[in-house]
């Protein structure tokens, strides 16, 4: 149940995990395991079953299966290196800064997780401006940071206690799994997309994520009496989608499906309801045109990813094959085709057929068809396939249509954008996305 008059949570970060050695550099001094001040570039190593810290001259500092590194008032330490978008198609490295304390957590594998300690508060500055550009508009940003609030305190509520993200197949004729939230064992969240982006503040540009997380400081969404689990992704494609299609088989009455706009759009039902709703344009607050509008909601480089409303992927059938073979390990021979079993509302599909001359299967759900159709990640799997090729053989060509980034289900991240952009409110925003949740002040 949902308490007020709570103190503000500290959280724990895990910036990189299972990491043989890290460097960086701390910005400002930092007690080492409560004996001495150390500050400059350090480098670390797990060595066994222990962590070893040196400073600039690779003198050793400390060393054990835990080190804590206690910042003094106003210092920061930066990570060199930290890869982002893990496993997703903007992954790339990057050196980055955060505030709050660093701690080093050895592994039984030998390596070592790298985690942030850091007031919750602190840390939701940091989410929005890495989710989303600092410069995007006010009321979108507390929209932000209350949803993003909610997640956490959701999270940190249900963590050991949530259903398995991967159900096993009940033949190998069909494989169903779902990635739910990580149950992270030595920290709270991580710091990727796989939770909520946590970039430091690295691309905090602006005062005004911290401005609305000020403003909104200690509420949360709440539903019968629960913090509610507030997803959201990048862009909807223009209705939302159930929390069952991407997620264990349970209906959640705040996370159900949408229009993202101010009129009621239909369901869609049926392959060719699927088609239509696919190849058409509506009306609604994704789909944008204003590429200035764009780069003031955006992070740079999700500025890169432009077609995102509608899309489209074509391969060979032997570069998909490949594909396949790779993300599942699983070959199916000479693929014949791929048919779409069961959608969800948005057009997502939640189960698909893959069938070859060696093997016919059912995967699902959302995300692990994302990921066996593509090198990184499909944008979403609301999407119709077409094929070309001879009429006594099998394709040479298939094309994948697509709509929407993301899983599509909760908020609309571009499109609430907009709506603030058009002059909505924060809590007109969230109470669109999120059907009957409440607005509460915890602490």
């Amino acid at each position: 149940m949902v308490s007020t008059g709570a103190q503000e949570p500290i959280i724990t970060v895990g910036i990189a995990d299972r990491q043989p050695e890290v460097a960086g550099h701390l910005n400002g001094a930092f007690l080492v395991e409560g004996m001495r001040s150390l500050s400059g570039p350090f480098h670390v190593r797990a060595a066994a079953s222990e962590i070893m810290l040196f400073d600039e001259g690779q003198q050793l500092i400390a060393h054990s299966r835990f080190l804590r590194l206690t910042a003094s008032e106003g210092s920061t330490f930066t990570i060199f290196g930290v890869t982002i978008g893990i496993r997703f198609h903007w992954e790339r490295k990057e050196d980055q800064v955060f505030p709050g304390n660093l701690i080093f957590a050895a592994r039984e594998d030998g390596t070592m997780a790298v985690i942030n300690e850091i007031p919750l508060e602190d840390y939701l500055v940091s989410v929005i401006s890495s989710e989303m550009s600092g410069r995007a508009p006010g009321e979108f940003l507390k929209a932000h940071a209350i949803m993003s609030r909610s997640w956490l305190m959701a999270s940190l509520e249900q963590k050991n206690s949530s259903v398995p993200g991967k159900q096993p197949p009940a033949n190998q004729k069909e494989i169903i799994r779902w990635y739910n939230r990580e149950d992270h064992d030595i920290f709270d969240v991580c710091a990727d997309d796989h939770c909520q982006r946590y970039q430091g503040i690295t691309k905090i540009i602006s005062g005004e994520a911290a401005h609305a997380v000020k403003e909104t400081r200690g509420l949360i969404l709440s539903y019968g009496g629960m913090v509610c689990d507030a997803r959201y992704y990048k862009a909807c494609g223009g209705l939302t989608e159930n929390y069952e299609t991407a997620w264990e088989d349970v209906h959640v009455p705040y996370l159900v499906s949408i229009a993202d706009s101010r009129d009621a759009l239909s369901p869609v039902m049926s392959e060719e309801e699927a088609a239509r709703w696919i190849f058409s344009s509506p009306d609604v607050y994704c789909n944008t045109k204003d590429r200035a509008l764009l780069s003031e909601i955006l992070p740079g480089f999700d500025q890169e990813t432009t077609n995102f409303f509608r899309w489209k992927v074509e391969y060979s059938r032997s570069e998909l094959e490949d594909i396949i073979r790779q993300r599942s390990g699983m070959d199916v021979g000479t693929l014949l085709e791929i048919v779409p079993v069961e959608r969800g509302p948005s057009g997502r599909i939640r189960r698909l057929r893959i069938t070859g001359t060696e093997e016919s299967i059912v995967i699902g759900k959302e995300l692990e068809i994302r990921r066996w159709l593509s090198p990184s990640h499909l944008y979403s799997s609301a999407f119709v396939v077409s094929s070309a090729g001879p009429s006594d053989g099998p394709p040479e060509r298939f094309t994948l249509d697509g709509a929407g980034w993301g899983h599509g289900v909760g908020l609309c991240q571009i499109g609430a954008a907009v709506m603030a952009d058009k002059g909505f409110t924060a809590s007109q925003i969230l109470k669109h996305y999120f059907t009957g949740a409440q607005m509460e002040k915890i602490y």
